[in-house]
């Protein structure tokens, strides 16, 4: 068995009033629909999370606190 990870990172711009769910939807059906026809099978997409440390900036000025960040990875298959 043969998986593929795949980044997804959709492009909308939460400030147009204009993006709705079916946008997401959408993207993620395209998204899929990709590698499927190139052979691939759609098993699941997962959440992976990482903290991203702060910076103490120049002696305090320009400080910017740490956060946790969240990727959504596509799993696809191939036997």
């Amino acid at each position: 068995m043969e998986y593929k990870v795949v980044p997804l990172d959709p492009t909308f711009d939460s400030k147009t009033a204009t993006t709705t769910s079916n946008d997401g939807a959408d993207y993620l059906e395209r998204f899929i629909k990709h590698y499927t026809s190139q052979g691939w099978i759609y098993v699941r997409v997962e959440s992976i999370s990482t903290y991203v440390s702060g910076s103490s900036g120049c002696f305090g000025a320009g400080s910017t606190p740490g956060y946790t960040s969240v990727k959504q990875m596509v799993v696809f298959k191939k036997e």
